[in-house]
């Protein structure tokens, strides 16, 4: 019975899907210049411009009604000739910005430009629909007529198929349960036997195996030897923290960053080429980019969330770019720690020796929530330091030639020229 219901869903679903994805090949087909121009404006435009809010430059919404679209594809694709040719509404745009010049795009035909201008004016007709404006609505209902008719059509007679098929498996399961109840008595007393049978073989067996003296103790020594490495590796990984993934307070990708985007780990973890830690950086870092980047491409125009986190932290009010007076620290939760009685220095092993973070943190670059990926115990240090072969090729070693020389010809030598200026030498 339950393999008939799982059919008839599997069957429902499939004739859903079809419809769905005709309706969406449809629609698809009809908005194909409009798709362009997103994937034009999201690549090339979203850094200055929104379609509801000035940014860099001004808001997009109601562009077609205050210039042609002649003006609009010649200002798109360079407006700096525009503005060099004289033209007054060119001149003015360019004042109230205070002489900043749009980038020019020569790549683009005017078939491109006008799609990305087609966008803009979908936009508008969603941000309409939003505000329950009358001509909003009126674009959608009158656009996606024909979609909904079709699709009307196509449930009515989605729902007779199902319904058909219903009544004839209705019949077919009434069939089969009149043999299951037919043969149940059969089944029950077969079962019965089983499982007298099965309980005096048990009896049997056991009788048979305490009377057994040589395999009873030979049980009794693989249990203990059971038990005993069962115990030793739990007493091993002790303080072996692998795969530890906390719960940060902003949920920082490291797969976008230093994955998509590519940027340097020591952009953000400078700490790791002059000093022993590595450092957590600073929320003013991440205003570098987050200043104008706010993600609100994935989140239908709103700010993202994490990054709101970040404003918050610092009081940022990203409507005037301005900072208030009450900010507060991102609690990070750290995630690799070592002993005390350790001690590891990043600078050394990053600028001496030259090892890649990846060597000790595993693939950062795929990892969209961080966690322990090496388990940093003593043996897989020493490990790492029997296979590692030394670069004397490096400031360090040269400076401690040059002290060497110097000691050789009785001359000074200071605790500063053995890198007794590092802070990691006193602090913790």
């Amino acid at each position: 019975m339950r393999n008939i219901s799982s059919v008839l869903g599997r069957f429902t679903k499939g004739i859903t899907l079809s419809f769905l994805m005709l309706f969406a090949i449809h629609s698809t087909s009809q908005a194909q210049d409009v798709k362009e121009g997103e994937t034009l404006f999201k690549a090339n435009c979203t850094t200055c411009h929104k379609v509801d809010r000035k940014v860099t430059g001004p808001a997009l919404a109601g562009m077609s009604e205050r210039h042609s679209e002649e003006w609009l594809v010649s200002w798109i694709r360079n407006s700096q000739a525009m503005i060099k040719a004289g033209d007054p509404a060119a001149v003015a745009i360019y004042e109230e910005y205070n002489k900043l010049a749009m980038t020019a795009f020569t790549q683009f035909s005017d078939d491109q430009i006008k799609n990305i201008i087609a966008y803009v004016k979908a936009e508008e007709v969603k941000l309409a629909e939003k505000a329950n404006t009358p001509g909003g609505g009126e674009a959608g209902a009158t656009g996606s007529s024909d979609a909904n008719t079709w699709m009307i059509v196509g449930l009515i007679g989605l729902v007779v198929v199902t319904v058909l098929v219903i009544v004839i498996l209705n019949r077919v399961i009434r069939s089969l349960e009149n043999v299951i109840l037919n043969n149940q008595a059969a089944i029950l007393e077969a079962e019965a036997k089983n499982e007298e049978y099965t309980e005096n073989k048990f009896a049997k067996f056991a009788k048979a195996f305490v009377k057994n003296k040589k395999l009873v103790g030979f049980a009794v020594l693989m249990l203990v030897a059971l038990l005993a490495v069962g115990g030793w590796k739990t007493m091993w990984n002790i303080g072996v923290h692998e795969g530890y993934q906390p719960v940060q307070p902003i949920k920082f990708s490291h797969q976008i960053h230093a994955g998509v985007n590519q940027i340097e780990c020591q952009y953000c973890h400078g700490g790791a080429f002059k000093s022993k830690n590595a450092s957590i950086p600073s929320a003013n870092v991440c205003m570098n980019c987050h200043n104008t980047v706010t993600a609100a491409d994935h989140y239908d125009g709103e700010l993202s969330p994490e990054i709101a986190k970040i404003y918050r932290a610092l009081d940022y009010n990203p409507d005037t770019k301005e900072y208030g007076n009450n900010p507060k620290p991102i609690e990070w939760v750290r995630i690799h720690n070592l002993p005390d009685f350790a001690y590891f220095n990043h600078s050394q092993h990053v600028v001496v020796a030259g090892v890649e973070c990846q060597t000790c943190h595993g693939p950062i670059e795929n990892m969209e929530e961080v966690y322990q990926y090496s388990p940093l115990t003593m043996k897989w240090c020493v490990d790492c330091h029997k296979e590692t072969e030394v670069n004397v090729d490096n400031k360090y070693y040269d400076d401690l030639i040059a002290a060497h020389e110097k000691l050789k010809k009785g001359e000074k030598v200071t605790a500063a020229m053995m890198g007794g200026l590092e802070c990691g030498k006193c602090h913790y």
